[in-house]
């Protein structure tokens, strides 16, 4: 599964554009990647998870502009069309799990 987060965050003020700093370095460090501006993934391995996300985002919200989420599954995400431009090959973004022992 994946957890999309779309937003599009005022910058008007100081005070909006440190909010929005905020929001997108709280993305960042709770492991979302960037597909393109203002549009962020993140692998969730189950529904419980997927929510426990979603909570998270919605705690972190920052008091003016827009979010949107939206859970999908992954046969779902990779049946994303590239109408124009590149898919991004030099992100690691998988499910697969290394256990070094």
């Amino acid at each position: 599964m994946r957890v999309m987060v779309l937003f599009d965050l005022p910058t008007i003020t100081e005070k909006n554009r440190a909010e929005y700093r905020k929001f997108h370095k709280f993305l960042i460090q709770e492991g979302f990647i960037m597909m393109q501006e203002s549009v962020y993934t993140k692998l969730a391995l189950n529904g419980t998870v997927a929510e426990l996300i979603r909570k998270k985002v919605r705690k972190n919200k920052p008091p003016e502009g827009l979010i949107e989420m939206l859970i999908i599954t992954e046969k779902q995400f990779s049946g994303i069309e590239y109408i124009s431009g590149e898919e991004q090959n030099c992100v690691i973004d998988g499910e697969e799990r290394l256990i070094v022992i």
